[in-house]
């Protein structure tokens, strides 16, 4: 029989026409390069950016310290001085530690020292500055330093803020937020208490209240953990 002749005999059979397929082989799907690749691809940019978020996260091992009932020694720092200040009867013992032009905690050890960081974008650090103010006035003539700790934030910004204000305790000036994050600080503003050998024995995180002031430089003056507390609005720093 020819050909055509069993093609027309398969047609009106209603036998379905036969299917040729090629000889080649075929990858299957997860085989292929391209879906396989988009993956790695994914997974990379997810690892990548959750390292990125651990990375810049603050470190939490005082406050850890301070909740457990201990002290934690204060990271360290030497940072330009943004304001001198009037520091009064503390003048003595503070000019050659400010006369480079630089301060370290190192600089201040034998005194209890509030460390209030802040920055002149921050509405929650205007409205605690006037209580900062007062309590240095009060404090400074029974040894106790206060020194404001700027960052992020422009020279001229941060010299009118200390200027409209009137605070006359000195300040540095980080113009990162490198030391923000050795310290755990995540938001603005946040004040630290530390005892005459450099450990931190007090927190408050917010703006801080009269009450706060008073307990932590209590705690810094005694050399005794008192914990970390939240105090009023806070403003995030990134």
């Amino acid at each position: 029989m020819k050909l055509g002749g069993k093609r027309e005999q398969m047609r009106r059979s209603g036998r379905p026409k036969p299917v040729f397929t090629s000889h080649v082989r075929r990858r299957p799907p997860w085989r292929r390069p391209g879906p396989l690749a988009a993956i790695v691809l994914v997974a990379s940019f997810v690892g990548l950016l959750a390292y990125g978020l651990v990375s810049s996260a603050p470190d939490t091992t005082i406050d850890s310290r301070l909740s457990a009932g201990q002290a934690a020694d204060a990271p360290d720092f030497d940072l330009p001085v943004l304001v001198r200040g009037r520091p009064g009867p503390l003048e003595a013992r503070l000019g050659a530690a400010l006369d480079d032009g630089s301060l370290s905690p190192a600089e201040l050890r034998g005194m209890p020292v509030v460390l209030n960081f802040w920055a002149s974008w921050c509405p929650p650090c205007r409205s605690e500055a006037p209580e900062l103010e007062r309590a240095w006035r009060r404090a400074r003539g029974r040894g106790t330093m206060f020194l404001g700790l700027n960052m992020q934030d422009v020279t001229e910004d941060a010299e009118g803020f200390v200027e409209d204000l009137g605070l006359t305790y000195p300040s540095v000036r980080d113009k990162s937020d490198a030391v923000a994050r050795d310290w755990g600080v995540a938001a603005l503003p946040e004040t630290f208490f530390i005892d005459r050998r450099g450990r931190i024995v007090a927190h408050v995180i917010g703006a801080i209240s009269e009450r706060q002031l008073e307990e932590g430089i209590r705690a810094a003056r005694a050399g005794r953990p008192a914990g970390a507390e939240r105090g009023g609005d806070l403003r995030e720093t990134r």
